[in-house]
């Protein structure tokens, strides 16, 4: 199962970022090796930075989704959640972050889907304590 570790962020500066040339049929100039740009998560990537939190993933049941353990899901807490998001939710007491599957609502109950073979499916009905807590808008990955 993953657990996720709710993590506020503030990000104040921008980050350089380096914009490869691009390709062009004729002679090379030397000058435009490399064009500078600059990216700022709060522009860039971030919607809605009050309601934005970053959590930290523990386990492997993401892992099809290419969410790891150890990798950071950036959660915007404003969005509704809609059928096939991945979601991070409250239920029982605990955090977790799966899939969202509103395809038995009218059946009453809601299923929250790993994304790794070796886990089944997390059933939600009214007498589970459950709440959604957030949709997961980015992941971010370490690769070294």
């Amino acid at each position: 199962m993953s657990k996720i570790q709710l993590i506020k962020g503030e990000f104040k500066e921008q980050l350089d970022l380096l914009i490869a040339p691009q390709i062009k049929a004729g002679f090379p100039s030397p000058a435009e090796d490399y064009l500078h740009d600059s990216i700022d998560f709060n522009r860039d990537l971030i919607k809605h930075p009050e309601a934005t939190f970053y959590g930290r993933v523990d386990g492997d049941s993401m892992i099809e989704a290419g969410i790891c353990h150890g990798d950071i899901a950036v959660i915007d807490r404003s969005l509704e959640a809609r059928n096939g998001d991945v979601i991070v939710a409250y239920i029982n007491n605990e955090f977790t972050i799966k899939y969202l599957d509103l395809k038995h609502r009218k059946d009453g109950y809601i299923e929250l889907r790993p994304a790794n073979k070796k886990y089944n499916p997390i059933r939600i009905d009214e007498s589970d304590s459950f709440e959604v807590w957030g949709v997961v808008v980015w992941t971010i990955k370490a690769w070294r």
